[in-house]
């Protein structure tokens, strides 16, 4: 979480600059690697952490304009000139390599612009994006834990500064700078040369502190002035800094940031864009990112509606007696059938299986195509046996989601399913084994970005929908929506099974197992 943002008018530009590396390593270090981690073994708590700090940035603070750095290699221009430079850092540990390819991917995905110089770190590139950006009046917002970005704070320029982990972040402004070190953020490159940095095996003065180094810098103005009158420095404190002038001059040279490098891009091509959903559904399925992909679009707005409509059907309860006519009628033109199973799907004995719901059609014409719901509590001998032969008829091409249940219960009334050309559930696992939720209303957002809207009435609130042959209404409606998702779903997963190579596995091996296994 990070304290308020300032109110922002609706015409002010803000550009959000990250630093990936940055934040990434901080990310792998706050939320333990155990728990986070695929089926096929890939560590992604970095990831997470990353993605979770982004999400809540892209809320918070509503930017115009984002942007993440990355450095290219330990090898820069601080390397050349200061050969130790980093150089008691750690080897990169073994969980956290490749995650910052997946975070690449991830941004990928949202459509959020990366940058990286070689020869350059992530916070050069920060810099020379802040001065320009600036210049232009934007407001920038900078979220790094380096601390050598306090240096580029301003009244229009604000460090988000991670405090615990990933989840808590401190807004450094001029003021803040000032109650930290008693210093301006332009004198705060000065106070890190004298304060050394044994993170980046900057080298530090014997005996000499940040208390120390900040005192120097309020009592003499800048690093400058203090080495042009070193001599008026006394005690042991002075005598040290006298033999470590060289340093400290070097110091200041690799912690002040460069901030006119090159770039491909400007601040005005960094505009946030809209994602790409279904490559952020792929990536989230592979990563296992369920809630957090629950976050990013219950939660932010610049992506596109997810749903652009509902699902539209004619029809509704078949009445006893006309079930043959109805399926000679609507259901046996060659084209696909949709079916939704209604009963205690806990059980699925053959008692709990109380309608079939059936959607035929394209919905080329507009109206969805058309639908019926069949009463099984209802059904004469004659429906009875017109719907056991029509169900058991192999060239009816049928599709159901989530078959297997509904299989046994078939059985149980003594029905035969044939002409099972697609199961939803079971080509959408197929397509994408790695995501979690096979849930017919998630997959029909996903696959065909409608909604299932209706709602079956609980029992409770029949006097309120004006009595039980409302309900009825209500519940076939309902039937017939599932059906009609399931049916449209059917036709998009046989495109992407498809383009996948997964269409053979599925009708030669997978749907032939459903009638054994069941």
């Amino acid at each position: 979480m990070t304290a308020a943002a300032p109110p922002s008018t609706d015409t002010e530009r803000t550009l959000l600059l990250l630093d990936g590396h940055s934040l990434a390593y901080r990310a792998f270090f706050a939320l333990p690697a155990e728990n986070f981690s695929t089926v096929t073994g890939q560590t992604t708590n970095a990831v997470f952490g990353f993605t979770s700090m982004l999400i809540n940035l892209l809320r918070d603070e509503q930017p115009t304009h984002v942007a993440v750095t990355f450095d290219v290699s330990r090898q820069t221009f601080r390397s050349e000139r200061f050969a130790d430079y980093k150089a008691n850092r750690s080897t990169t540990p073994d969980l956290f390599r490749g995650q910052v390819d997946l975070i690449r991917e991830v941004l990928d995905a949202l459509h959020v612009p990366v940058l990286a110089v070689p020869g350059f770190e992530a916070d050069d590139v920060i810099a020379t994006l802040t001065v320009q950006a600036e210049a232009q009046g934007y407001r920038v917002l900078i979220c790094s834990g380096d601390r050598d970005t306090f240096q580029l704070v301003s009244d229009h320029v604000t460090v988000l500064y991670p405090t615990r982990g990933v989840s808590e972040l401190a807004r450094i402004d001029p003021a803040e700078v000032d109650r930290r070190y008693g210093l301006t953020p332009e004198q705060y490159p000065d106070y890190a040369a004298l304060r050394g940095d044994p993170s980046d095996n900057l080298p530090q003065i014997p005996g000499v502190g940040e208390k120390t180094a900040a005192k120097w810098v309020r009592e003499f103005g800048s690093l400058g002035e203090l080495v042009d009158r070193v001599d008026e420095v006394k005690g042991k404190a002075g005598d040290a800094l006298r033999e470590n002038l060289a340093n400290v001059t070097l110091n200041r040279q690799l912690t002040e940031l460069v901030r006119d490098i090159a770039l491909e891009r400007t601040p005005d091509e960094l505009a946030v864009q809209q994602w790409d959903r279904d490559a952020v559904h792929r990536l989230f399925d592979e990563l296992e990112f369920r809630v957090l992909r629950e976050r990013l679009f219950a939660t932010l707005s610049t992506a596109e509606p997810e749903a652009d409509e509902g699902f539209q059907v004619r029809g509704g309860l078949v009445a006893p007696g006309e079930a043959a006519a109805w399926l000679d009628a609507h259901a046996r033109d060659g084209s696909r059938v949709g079916l939704a199973f209604h009963g205690q799907l806990a059980t699925w004995i053959g008692r709990d299986l109380d309608g079939i719901a059936l959607a035929t059609g394209d919905g080329s014409d507009g109206g969805g195509g058309e639908g019926g719901y069949f009463d099984l509590r209802g059904l004469t001998p004659e429906d009875e046996a017109a719907m056991g032969a029509w169900l058991a008829d192999p060239d009816v091409p049928k599709a159901a989601h989530d078959v297997k249940g509904a299989l046994h219960a078939l059985r149980g009334r003594g029905w035969t399913l044939r002409g099972l050309t697609n199961d939803t559930a079971l080509a959408a696992y197929l397509a994408h084994p790695g995501q979690r939720n096979f849930d017919l209303a998630d997959l029909a957002l996903r696959y065909l970005r409608r909604e299932l809207r209706a709602e079956e009435p609980a029992d409770g609130q029949l006097s309120l929908l004006g009595g039980e042959e409302e309900a009825d209404a209500q519940l076939a409606g309902s039937q017939i929506l599932q059906a009609r998702a399931v049916a449209d779903l059917a036709a998009a997963l046989d495109a992407e099974l498809d383009k996948l190579g997964g269409t053979r596995l599925l009708a030669e091996l997978e749907l032939p197992l459903l009638g054994v296994l069941a």
